[in-house]
């Protein structure tokens, strides 16, 4: 009787080795294409940061800029001081360029600038953002992470809402408008779909003439009634005021294109021969919808709102403008106009580190919702 269940234990010996060693395997390449994704994708931040040095700085030409404005106020000051206009010519010019070179020592422009780029680069990599060179926060400090820090709630209260709103509207009017292909109301959507090719901005100068000059009804802008409101309720009530105009171009800008996207997506996966068959099988659209259209679209709209959460992060330079919305897209468009460097440089790093880390986060996310993909072998399908 022993001897008859040696091979029954022998095998399940087998089994239980050829699992611990596909668990094994499973586990190496799991590691192995960990290490070699986030490899490859700090080295595409190292190399977009670089390069948003080069561009901010202009190659260097906006250090010659800064030389410029330090020796214009160094002059203008030296006309200004009795004691430096008392002194003989050669004594004035030699006082006046040690003041400048000294000011230009300060602020580390008596180095080649190819190496206080790689300075900014590793302070931007190890998230050191440093003094903003002409701007300064409410408060009056010039640190640039509390200056992004100040502006990032009116650009999450905006953006967040209008963003999330728009995302959730043209994905069920897009699975709507699937159901009723050729309807009217298809026919109207897909007509007005060329709305989306105008900026949000441009849309936001006709509703301010609109509803904000000829009805009176609206605010041109900001973010709150001046003075701010005292209580909580009221603070809130005028904010949701001040938004309507802004969300509202926000959306007229994006919600027909994505409609219209999304809604030739899942046509073509509803055209596929497996739906087919599950008509054929009598179940129910509900349920077709949910498992052989929903489910295999699921990634891409895991993916799109992924994004769509990170951009929140930029804001919209021209919209945030046009509506005075004191955000993080109006600063950077500040620190462009005054080539405040840290300030662009500290913006770009935080969402590269955003879109990094969620592209990474994405990899593991379509394994668990999609198993016909698998993470760091040749089975993976892209």
């Amino acid at each position: 009787m022993a001897e008859a269940n040696l091979p029954l234990q022998a095998g399940s010996e087998v089994q239980v080795e050829k699992k611990a060693r596909a668990e094994s395997s499973t586990f190496s390449r799991v590691a192995k294409y960990t290490a070699v994704r986030v490899v490859t994708l700090f080295l595409t931040v190292v190399v977009s940061l670089y390069l948003t040095i080069m561009i901010a700085n202009m190659g260097g030409y906006v250090d010659q800029i800064r030389k410029g404005e330090i020796r214009e106020t160094v002059s203008l000051r030296a006309l200004n001081d009795p004691t430096l206009k008392a002194l003989p010519p050669e004594v004035r010019t030699e006082r006046l360029e040690g003041l400048i070179r000294l000011e230009e020592h300060r602020l580390g422009l008596d180095e080649p600038f190819a190496a206080r780029s790689l300075a900014f680069l590793t302070e931007a990599l190890t998230l050191q953002l440093g003094r903003a060179e002409n701007m300064s926060s409410d408060s009056g400090s010039r640190q640039v992470r509390l200056i992004l820090l100040e502006r990032l709630p009116a650009t999450l209260v905006l953006f967040a809402t209008a963003n999330i709103l728009d995302f959730s509207l043209s994905v069920f009017l897009a699975l709507y408008l699937s159901r009723k292909y050729g309807s009217l109301l298809d026919k109207a959507t897909i007509a007005m779909s060329p709305l989306s090719s105008a900026p949000a901005w441009f849309y936001g100068l006709f509703l301010i003439l609109i509803f904000a000059a000829l009805l009176g009804v609206l605010p041109f802008g900001g973010m709150v009634d001046a003075p701010p409101p005292d209580t909580p309720v009221a603070y809130i009530l005028s904010l949701l005021k001040h938004m309507i105009l802004p969300v509202l171009a926000w959306t007229i800008s994006t919600i027909f294109g994505a409609v219209y996207a999304w809604r030739t997506f899942f046509l073509i996966y509803s055209s596929e021969d497996y739906v087919d068959m599950a008509k054929a099988k009598g179940l129910s659209s509900r349920e077709i919808e949910r498992r052989y259209i929903l489910r295999p679209t699921l990634p891409n709209i895991i993916t799109t709102f992924a994004l769509t959460l990170i951009t929140l992060w930029t804001g919209a330079p021209i919209l945030e403008g046009v509506f005075n919305w004191p955000g993080l897209g109006r600063t950077l468009l500040q620190a462009i106009g005054l080539y405040d460097t840290p300030v662009i440089v500290g913006s770009t790093v935080i969402f590269a580190y955003l879109l990094a880390i969620t592209v990474f986060l994405l990899d593991f996310l379509y394994a668990l919702v999609d198993p016909r993909v698998k993470i760091g072998d040749e089975g993976r399908r892209a």
